[in-house]
């Protein structure tokens, strides 16, 4: 990294500063090598070289806002956050200097909130059993009257204000809005399964003028991925689907089978018709990210989608580069979430399509 010639701590409000930012930060994960992340000097300095940047743009955002420059406050803001998130891709549990990077993101994001031109709007619904439910909405900056709309589902161990810092930057340009949702931290009754939760917001999203409710697609990480996956197969309104497309829970399921009767046999010694292939199919399109975004093998996301290729349905798989080293694993997050964007804006209508399987 190059330390004090980083472009940062000024903006033009034109999002070119953000866009540099990204870029620059989508090089330095391309540069990473598994001996460099593994020395841990180095992987300290970075995350205190990113630490200062996002810590940098904060300061200038906070100087755009007193001088009532608000739109190179926002874009400031966004800047932070990309460089906090970097950060909290490069901390490891224990890091002094990542200890209070959620307080961070979270004090970052509240100031974008306040600042922001459509705001993010803090919405709470009617659930089940009079609980409410609680989600973010980001509306498009761009577009006619409605847009298309994504429902984003944190993982269960990710802060969805980690989530928020990393989509919000993707889809700036964007021409679809967002809704955030926890569906692990709900308030509703336990035995509520998360894919009914969901599709609460489905019924809120429905309802919503600024929505064109003819294209709600739905995105999953981690454990999100696999609520995903059950409200596209529960719910036809979905229009595209980032998830695991079911492959988590069938493998779960056939390993419990394999439990309870002393059966040996291993995903991978199972026959390619059927290791992999759930018993019901998605009928929207839909994108399976390999790696901890969907918990699910390249393998395995590979024969799935040859099983929906086989029935001519539309699936399509990333497979990002991961650099595993021997305290973890980082990926060039920028560039994943580059391509989800991308790719549902190409499902919803709004770009162009991309090649079905894709190496990043």
């Amino acid at each position: 990294m190059e330390g004090d010639h980083w472009p940062h701590g000024s903006c033009d409000g034109a999002g070119g500063s953000l866009v540099r930012l990204r870029k620059r930060a989508s090089e330095f994960f391309e540069s990473l090598s598994v001996a460099e992340l593994a020395r841990e000097t180095h992987r300290q300095l970075w995350l205190s070289d990113w630490l200062r940047v996002a810590e940098d743009y904060w300061t200038s955002a906070e100087f755009a806002r007193a001088s009532g420059s608000d739109r190179i406050a926002r874009e400031a803001w966004m800047c932070s956050l990309t460089a906090f998130e970097v950060a909290r891709t490069l901390s490891c549990p224990g890091d002094l200097a990542a200890s209070d990077l959620a307080d961070k993101v979270g004090l970052s994001l509240r100031s974008f909130s306040d600042e922001a031109d459509p705001a993010i709007e803090r919405v709470e619904i009617d659930g089940f059993d009079g609980a409410a439910l609680t989600g973010y909405f980001l509306p498009a900056l761009r577009g006619g009257p409605s847009a298309s709309t994504v429902i984003c589902i944190a993982d269960e161990n990710i802060p969805l204000a980690s989530m928020m810092s990393r989509l919000l930057p993707a889809s700036l340009r964007r021409k679809m809005s967002l809704l955030l949702v926890d569906a692990e931290h709900s308030p509703a009754p336990r035995l509520l399964k998360p894919q009914h939760i969901i599709q609460c917001w489905m019924d809120y999203l429905d309802a919503r003028p600024d929505v064109d409710s003819q294209r709600i697609a739905i995105y999953g990480e981690g454990t999100g991925a696999r609520h995903a996956s059950r409200l596209a197969l529960l719910d036809r309104r979905i229009a595209a689907a980032v998830c695991d497309g079911g492959l988590v829970t069938s493998v779960m399921r056939r390993a419990s089978v394999r439990w309870m009767t002393g059966v040996g046999q291993s995903v991978h010694d199972a026959s390619p018709a059927d290791s992999s292939m759930p018993p019901r199919r998605i009928a929207c399109p839909l994108l399976v990210v390999v790696g901890d975004r969907s918990m699910v093998r390249e393998q395995e996301a590979l024969e799935l989608q040859a099983g929906y290729r086989r029935a001519g349905a539309d699936c399509s798989v990333v497979v990002p580069n991961r650099i595993a080293y021997p305290r973890g694993e980082v990926d060039n997050f920028i560039a994943v979430d580059d391509f989800i964007v991308e790719w549902l804006d190409g499902k919803l209508g709004a770009g162009h399509r991309l090649d079905p399987v894709t190496y990043l």
